[in-house]
């Protein structure tokens, strides 16, 4: 009875989405209000009733009801429960069922923070989120509906969650990456809305922006802990791989940063409008492709759902829609968006726009790279693969620039700068950084390396530049030192650009710097790895929930002091009885000491392979105050007003004189 429950309302959830897609269109249509005001209680009606059918899965999870063909899949009585949980958007039925359920959290969110804004406006953007809604309602219904039943022969156990799927990171990180994901939805539905209504100006920008940033932040973290999760589970050592589906959750976050830069243009100055449109559209495009990849069966990946491929074509079919139909209202509605462009070519909108164009180029580039080998396949010329070095060759070189203007644009004046001031203000920073990256390699490693001593050139140069602005920012006319001079969100945009900069100084160390040794190793034996002694103490049998493992004990000593007693483990699972490998890592600031256990080998000897990775969770930190910044920007005070917005083309005047966005 519970899955018929759990259907139902997924079925109710579909009614709702559909109404909520029409009803307030006919209403802003018609100048009812009635019908306008139907846009938020069919909002929360959405919202409960795939909240509930999400919960009655949940619960037949957690119950082991294997009359379900989903949980036969994905689930065993000997999971953790946590995991049991965490199974539930673990395969493809259920992640559409949670992609869902976040787009209808954003939903509510929107309706119940929207109180402040025009009502015909929010009618509209709600009524685009069901649109979207409605689409992944039939999508799941129709093709992959999980509260199927199983009529006959009911097995009394189930097939397991994927090994690698069992892990903190199954919990962490798909919330956090959908949350990302989904949310673009909402910048896309204010950009339809706005060409709808033929008005985008500086107050539609200040209520999109922080939409935007939210899911720019989640997406950050989502990513973030994709690439913590694969360090440290997959047993190969790496952070990134250019996998197909890392890209597929890297490009959204790229061009999303360019749409939050591109908003702030539009909101402090009115620039930008067409452009920032077909950013908004981007990224939700970005997001539904990014969906289709994972979930076509197009993929050979350990993140992608082994899906049947006719079911991606309904996404791609759902894509084609999105794109067309907004590229085909945007083409309608552009001229009137139309900005005058009434500023210098050296302006901080100019350099926003070099930034902006850089972003784009970057995501162009990672889209060729993902795209190209599925398509010589389809076309039947072949298999080929485009792996990192190609990735490295051409993506570096253009976020390189990028950084360059990022350090640049929020110390040059809006509108038309004064001579001199990037010389006067940037140009000892851009000699001492070029000093620096020059002299770096050869102090830290020994010898020169062109590209360490770019990244840590520029790494330099934005956190000094960055630092200097922040300088000018908090000093007063008298000379003395104000922190709450600036704004929440100016404070926000520094904690990010040092969390960017501090994420090149990771990157740079640890793919240049790191070593790393594969060695057959038996109990007793003792090898040497960048100035650490790894010894092989012993291996032991150890018992988990739902495995049995091998565990290698390996003492790290540093001058002769022990340091760190490394655990990798050798796992088998009880019902899939695949080898999984479970690292052991010693991790401090300066670096990670990371040790796996391969392949049993004759005579009880093992195959280790051992890492020492100088500086890698720089990463993580970057990642952490990437995220925080968004959200400080997201929260600024003046996207909390409680007066009542009204559309205008009024542009902010206090931005004329130079204010930081």
């Amino acid at each position: 009875m519970i899955p018929e429950l759990g259907n139902f309302s997924l079925i109710v959830g579909l009614a709702f989405a559909v109404c909520l897609s029409i009803i307030p269109l006919v209403g802003v249509n018609r100048n009812n209000l009635t019908l306008v005001r139907y846009a938020r209680p069919l909002t929360f009606g959405m919202f409960f009733f795939v909240a509930l059918s999400y919960g009655l899965l949940t619960y037949s999870f957690i119950i082991d009801d294997f009359s379900i063909a989903y949980i036969v899949q994905q689930s065993n009585t000997h999971l953790p429960i946590q995991y049991k949980i965490a199974a539930v958007f673990g395969g493809h039925e259920g992640s559409l069922l949670f992609w869902i359920l976040t787009l209808c959290i954003w939903a509510v969110a929107l309706a119940m923070t929207s109180r402040n804004l025009d009502e015909a406006f929010v009618a509209r953007v709600l009524a685009i989120l069901g649109m979207i809604a409605a689409g992944f309602f039939f999508f799941t219904l129709l093709t992959s509906n999980p509260f199927n039943r199983i009529i006959f022969d009911i097995p009394v156990e189930g097939r397991d969650l994927n090994p690698l799927l069992q892990d903190i990171g199954l919990i962490l990180h798909p919330p956090m990456l959908y949350l990302g994901y989904v949310g673009f939805s909402v910048a896309f539905a204010f950009a339809v809305a706005a060409l709808m209504s033929g008005r985008m100006d500086a107050a539609w920008a200040r209520w999109t922006r922080p939409w935007t940033l939210a899911a720019w932040a989640f997406l950050t973290g989502g990513i973030v802990l994709g690439s913590w999760w694969a360090y440290y589970e997959l047993g190969w050592g790496g952070w990134w791989f250019w996998d197909p589906v890392e890209n597929a959750s890297f490009m959204p976050w790229l061009i999303g940063t360019a749409l939050i830069h591109s908003l702030s243009v539009t909101e402090q100055r009115g620039q930008f409008r067409n452009w920032t449109v077909l950013l908004a559209i981007s990224a939700f495009s970005l997001s539904l492709l990014g969906t289709f990849l994972v979930r076509s069966g197009v993929l050979n990946s350990v993140h992608s759902f082994a899906a049947d491929p006719s079911r991606g074509m309904f996404i791609l079919l759902l894509l084609a829609i999105a794109v067309i139909g907004s590229l085909t209202l945007f083409a309608f509605k552009a001229s009137d968006l139309k900005a005058p462009s009434n500023f210098e070519l050296f302006s901080r909108e100019t350099l926003m726009l070099v930034g902006n164009v850089a972003l784009v180029v970057a995501t162009a580039t990672v889209l060729l790279g993902t795209l190209y080998p599925l398509l010589v396949d389809a076309l039947g010329m072949g298999k080929i693969s485009v792996g990192p070095p190609f990735f490295n060759a051409v993506f570096n070189p253009i976020i390189s620039a990028m950084v360059v203007v990022m350090a640049m644009a929020p110390i040059i004046r809006w509108k038309k700068n004064k001579s001199g001031t990037f010389v006067k203000e940037l140009g000892l920073i851009a000699v001492v950084s070029v000093l620096f990256g020059l002299a770096f390699p050869v102090v830290y490693g020994g010898e020169f390396i062109g590209w360490v001593a770019i990244g840590m050139g520029l790494a330099f140069w934005l956190t000094a530049a960055t630092l200097k602005n922040a300088k000018i920012n908090i000093t007063n006319a008298q000379g003395k030192v104000d922190v709450t001079k600036p704004t929440q969100s100016y404070w926000g945009m520094v904690v990010a650009h040092i969390g960017i900069a501090i994420s090149i100084v990771g990157a740079t160390l640890v793919s240049h710097y790191e070593t790393q040794l594969d060695i057959r190793m038996d109990s007793g034996d003792t090898v040497s790895l960048s100035g650490y002694e790894f010894k092989l103490e012993r291996v032991i049998d150890v018992e988990g929930p739902n495995y049995s493992a091998k565990q290698a004990h390996i003492s790290a000593f540093e001058d002769g002091e022990q340091v760190a007693l490394l655990k990798p483990e050798r796992r088998v699972y009880l019902v899939q009885t695949m080898g999984m490998t479970e690292a052991g890592i010693d991790s401090t600031l300066m670096r990670d000491l990371f040790v796996a256990l391969g392949d049993p080998l004759d005579n009880d000897a093992w195959a280790v392979r051992i890492y020492v990775k100088p500086f890698i969770n720089l990463l993580w930190l970057a990642g952490a105050l990437i995220m925080v910044g968004g959200f400080m920007c997201m929260t600024d005070r003046r996207y909390r007003s409680r007066k009542k917005a009204k559309a205008s083309d009024k542009v902010d005047e206090a931005a004329v004189s130079g204010q930081p966005a």
